[in-house]
């Protein structure tokens, strides 16, 4: 179980309102949701870890020209107020049900989840199956990664727990600004200059919102009903990521990603419409960057397969 004491992380609130959308009262607390486009079903998407909502902001934009496309913050990330972190999948999805009745978003949902935010897509579906018109899960973590993972991963996840984490210095800051605004070069004005200061201020979020990911949030999936007969598409990216490259060799990184395109082919499986789709030219981070074409053409096949 994650330290739920009262030194468990809370993450600051933004400041500056969001470049986009509007906060809705959800529990108490302030969530960010902005949607774009018209008709159903609504396409939502799940940010990975350590990723907001407005980090899709140009595959929203397209999706957006099929149908009703939603992007969101959870509780603790982004421009939605504090929470404690880590959180449950169950937490997290009621929340989520609960923000689009609140901002009146009908179901049923195409819910898009990257990375993390594709496992928490998954839960929701199995909890609440009726809301769920289809599922694109973007390079999904799953839950037997780690049981599956090479003894040498394993070791330094063992090793990467609990660092500490030092305070930049300035000079580090102006740094990685330099480096990360190229990468935001394509963001629209408004969006661009809020994206680069969250993540340069924020960039602890990702670790302490995953530090449940092996262990509480997996059992859940494990624990969780059936995923629904919805249909569904994994795509699996296989392609040159940098921060995975700076984590593990690549005789390594070789091996970590078999065993993932494994584990996606029987998630695809799993369900009477499942697909998983290879790409060999995206990375796991910004796959969406990096392949939207791919991406988009998923969303509208599964558009289509859900009768729109």
């Amino acid at each position: 179980m994650p330290d739920r004491s009262p030194t468990s992380r809370r993450e600051p609130a933004i400041a500056q309102a969001s470049p986009l959308g509007r906060r809705y009262d959800v529990g108490g607390r302030g969530l960010m949701l902005h949607r774009s486009g018209t008709g159903g079903p609504a396409v939502v998407f799940l940010p990975g870890n350590g990723m907001v909502g407005l980090d899709y902001v140009n595959i929203h934009a397209r999706a957006a020209r099929l149908t009703t496309s939603v992007l969101y913050d959870r509780a603790g990330t982004g421009w939605s107020d504090p929470a404690e972190l880590p959180r449950t999948a169950a937490d997290v999805t009621a929340e989520l049900l609960d923000l689009l009745r609140t901002a009146g978003v009908p179901a049923p949902y195409l819910l898009v989840g990257h990375s993390l935010g594709g496992a928490y897509a998954r839960h929701f579906a199995r909890l609440f199956p009726g809301d769920v018109a289809g599922l694109l899960l973007l390079d999904p973590f799953h839950e037997d990664m780690a049981a599956r993972a090479p003894r040498q991963v394993l070791d330094k996840l063992e090793r990467m727990k609990d660092p500490e984490l030092p305070e930049p210095t300035e000079e580090q800051i102006e740094r990685s600004r330099g480096l990360i605004a190229p990468h935001f070069a394509k963001w629209p004005e408004p969006v661009r200059r809020p994206l680069i200061e969250y993540h340069l201020t924020s960039w602890r979020t990702g670790w302490h919102e995953g530090k449940n990911l092996y262990d509480e949030v997996s059992d859940e999936l494990r624990n969780a009903p059936g995923t629904p007969d919805v249909p569904m598409i994994v795509l699996t990216a296989l392609g040159h990521d940098a921060t995975q490259a700076g984590l593990w060799s690549e005789e390594l990184l070789r091996e970590i990603n078999d065993g993932k395109r494994l584990l996606h082919a029987e998630l695809a499986a799993s369900v009477p419409r499942g697909e998983q789709r290879i790409l060999h030219d995206a990375g796991h981070g910004w796959l969406h960057e990096e392949r939207p074409d791919a991406v988009l053409q998923a969303i509208s096949d599964l558009l289509d397969q859900a009768g729109r």
